[in-house]
This record gives C-alpha cells, sequence and structure tokens, in this order.
C-alpha cells in the first residue's frame, strides 16, 4: 500500500502474551503444492503458483466484510486467511466462503496474512503484529511497534533450527525480528523511513526496500547490515529475492534488478511514466509487475528488455501471480485481469466495479482476491459450481 503518515506512535515497544484455549487445530505447516500461505506466494516473493489456470474461471463465492478489502489473502489447508479495513482478520473456508472465524484488530488490516505452524501472523494499522491461532482465531500474542504495519509478515528458522522467527516491517522505520512462540523481540534493523512492504528472505539474508529509497540487506542471525544499495528513489513495494539477485520497483518509475554480491544495480527498466507500487512476480525468463501508468508490464530477467505491456484503464497497484503460462493481476479500474504470460494477450477478465488494490492468491487452480467494494472473491475454472454471496 501506498506511504502513508504514520499513527500515533508508541512510547515503547511492548509484547502481550495471552493465554488461550489449545484445541486440536485444522491447519498444520501450510508447505504444500495447493497453498499460498503468504504475500506473493513463499519467502522470497517472487509471486509464483503450483499447478495451472484454466483458460476461464467462474465466480466461486464471494465473501462480504464490512470495509475495503485491500489485504491479500492467505491460503492453507483448504483455509482462506485475509484481512479487511473493517479492522478484522477473516478465516474463510476455501471451497464455500462461509466465514469459520473472525478476529478484530485496533486498526484497518491492509497486510496479508503469514500462515506457519497452525498460526497466522499479521500486522494492522494500530502497530501490532498479531499471533492468531490458525484454527480457532484466538489471540496467542501481539507485539506493538512504533507505527503502523501495511506490510506481509515473513519467517525464518533461528540459527540453531530449533525455533522460528517472523519478521515484519513498520512505519516507526523499522524491521522487527520476533519469535513465534511469544512475540518476543530478537532483534530490530532500523532504517531512515518507513517500512512499507513486506521482507524477503533467502539465503541467510532478509532483503526490503524502505522509503528511504534503499534496498537494504540484512542478515537473519543478528540483524546486522549486510549491504544497502540506492534505488534513486523511495520503495514503497515489496522485493523479490532469487539467487542472490534482487527485483524492485520504485516511486522514480524505475523497476530495477541488483546483484547483492556486487552490491550494484545491475539494470533498469524506465519505460513507465509513473510510479512502481506493485510487487514484482518473477518466473524463469520474465519480469511481470503492474505500474501506476495503468499498464501491467513484461520484462526479461536477464537484461531487462521489455517482452510486452498491457493497458488496463486504471492504475495497476496489485501485484501479479505466476500461475503456469498465466498471470493474474487485479486493476484500480476494477476488473481482475488473466493474461497470457508470453505475450500478455488477455485470456480472461471480471468486472467488480471497484478497485482491485489487493494482490491475487493462488492454490489448487483457485484465485482469491479482495476489493474495495468490501468483497473477498474467488474464482475457479468453470467447471466449478457458484456458491451464494454471503
Amino acid at each position: 500500500m501506498a506511504p502513508k503518515e504514520a499513527g500515533q506512535k508508541a512510547q515503547d515497544r511492548t509484547t502481550i502474551a495471552i493465554p488461550a484455549p489449545n484445541p486440536q487445530s485444522a491447519i498444520r505447516n501450510p508447505q504444500s503444492t495447493d497453498s499460498w500461505p503468504m504475500f506473493h506466494g513463499g519467502q522470497g516473493l517472487l509471486g509464483r503458483a503450483e499447478g495451472d489456470l484454466a483458460d476461464s474461471l467462474k465466480l466461486l463465492w464471494k465473501f462480504k466484510t464490512g470495509a475495503e478489502v485491500k489485504s491479500s489473502a492467505a491460503i492453507s489447508q483448504g483455509r482462506v486467511f485475509i484481512g479487511s479495513s473493517d479492522e478484522n482478520v477473516y478465516a474463510l473456508d476455501l471451497s464455500t466462503g462461509q466465514r469459520l472465524w473472525s478476529y478484530k484488530t485496533g486498526g484497518s488490516v491492509e497486510a496479508a496474512p503469514c500462515v506457519l505452524d497452525r498460526r497466522v501472523f499479521i500486522g494492522s494499522a494500530d502497530g501490532f503484529l498479531y499471533a492468531l491461532d490458525a484454527g480457532t482465531g484466538a489471540l496467542k500474542w501481539k507485539y506493538e511497534t512504533g507505527g503502523q504495519i501495511l506490510g506481509s509478515a515473513n519467517w525464518t528458522r533461528a540459527p540453531d533450527g530449533q525455533k522460528t522467527w517472523i519478521l515484519v516491517g513498520s512505519y516507526d522505520n523499522k524491521l522487527h525480528c520476533v519469535d513465534s512462540q511469544t512475540g518476543q523481540l530478537i532483534w530490530a534493523f532500523e532504517t531512515g523511513n518507513y517500512v512499507n512492504g513486506s521482507p524477503a528472505v533467502a539465503d541467510g539474508k532478509c532483503v526490503f526496500g524502505g522509503c528511504d529509497a534503499l534496498i537494504h540487506v540484512v542478515s537473519l542471525a543478528d540483524g546486522a547490515k549486510v549491504t544497502e544499495i540506492d534505488s534513486g528513489s523511495y520503495i514503497a513495494a515489496s522485493a523479490a529475492f532469487l539467487d542472490g539477485e534482487v527485483y524492485v520497483g520504485n516511486y522514480g518509475n524505475v523497476l530495477l534488478k541488483a546483484d547483492l554480491k556486487t552490491g550494484q544495480v545491475v539494470w533498469k527498466y524506465a519505460q513507465s511514466d509513473a510510479p512502481f507500487f506493485s510487487s514484482p512476480a518473477v518466473a524463469d525468463q520474465v519480469v511481470v509487475i503492474g505500474g501506476r501508468d495503468e499498464y501491467v508490464h513484461c520484462v526479461r530477467r536477464d537484461n531487462g528488455g521489455k517482452v510486452w505491456t498491457f493497458k488496463t484503464q486504471g492504475e495497476v497497484n496489485s501485484s501479479p501471480a505466476l500461475c503456469g503460462d498465466k498471470v493474474v493481476v487485479g486493476s484500480d479500474d476494477g476488473r481482475l485481469y488473466m493474461l497470457a504470460v508470453a505475450d500478455g494477450k488477455l485470456r480472461w477478465s471480471y468486472e467488480m466495479g471497484k478497485p482491485v488494490t489487493s494482490s491475487p492468491a493462488v492454490a489448487g487452480a483457485v484465485v482469491v482476491v479482495g476489493c474495495d467494494d468490501g468483497y473477498v472473491y474467488a474464482f475457479a475454472p468453470k467447471a466449478a459450481e457458484g456458491r451464494k454471496t454471503r
């Protein structure tokens, strides 16, 4: 989401642990081919889904929340987890859209959930990172930062391999690393401005962009600075991290690729005349990203050369999802689009009528996305039976 004025900053960072019932949860470790357990699908934030999508989709169900749904969904073990600007986190049945539980935070929930080890980790504009039981929605703990949290959390294993740590950026200008079981702070890394996007994790490093215009590279073990790369303009989006290379767009109308070994920018794609707010999806040969110039852009991964562009009728702030030979992305023109990765040709679209800034989640051939009309939508192959609106 776009950088916003931070809310009232807390004077002290605190963790509140709350005991909760511990019934047998239906949620197990989310690492399966039919899951999309966090923003952009996985720790590297590559925006890739397993399997293939049908050439045409049909509305499976839609679920009404109390306000705009700018959050992006996580899908795990047959459940959809998503936030809403009505301050709630929702768990829905993937097949029917039935509400399983909801949890109310103290602010708008624009961040995407991260589902791991039977827990849902999600930030809110109230400045707290919440850990909820994925089966029941019971609060396990909440950790307070000094500003609103609009980006998704990520995770890593501790150096000893025994514990799991959760990583999240905040408008207090910091990236926070906390223990997944207790919510206790492990380390925090301070930047020069808001951290709006989500951190990417790979190779013992955490990579994220900041509104200070820098690509920050931090050691996961202790939060120490590894390097930083100047992108030239502030970064509101999340970076994709693969094979020691980072891909990210900025407010200077540039999509770039940087090499962490050299600390240098490898190429810049600057054929947009508006900022990049979308986070890139990275395939084997290409990178796909939405632009505020109303286009979806596809460029070569090796040199940044343009492959194709697709014109919508509104800003593309949604982050694309790749699945097989197709890419799915929303637009502020109120449509969800499915395009061919090879040539950018339109394969299918669906009119919602309000901006789609939420980023699609794809799992098991089903696409789930939020909309500013307050609904969460699920689409499946046309052979699937449509469900009633809930």
